[in-house]
């Protein structure tokens, strides 16, 4: 089975194709129904051999479709000290962009 290691966001995913991934939001002008192509390639793996790049691997690419873009839940986060009366509550909702992997090359 064919897979790759991608770097997008700050992290890396391994992924294959079919897979349906959820990553950092990309950018604003990125909409539902989009092809993206990730060229920061650290690893590919046909099944036969392994290609590691040094960082990346030159003429690595890896195509998807976007199929949604949104936020996750909201978490809340909460910063409190004991008797001296300081409490501070935020909410936070992390944007995010699904994408299906259509092909590795």
């Amino acid at each position: 089975m064919e897979f790759a290691v991608i770097q997008t966001g700050g992290k890396q995913y391994t992924i294959s194709k079919g897979d349906i991934i959820t990553i950092e939001k990309l950018s604003d002008e990125h909409k539902e129904g989009d092809s993206v192509v990730f060229d920061k390639v650290l690893l590919v793996d046909d099944g036969k051999d392994t290609t590691i790049g040094t960082p990346f691997i030159s003429k690595a690419s890896v195509k998807g479709t976007i199929t949604k873009i949104g936020r996750a839940a909201k978490i809340t986060v909460v910063h409190y000290k004991q008797k001296s009366r300081y409490f501070k509550k935020n909410g936070h909702r992390q944007p995010f962009v699904k994408v299906k992997i259509d092909s590795l090359k």
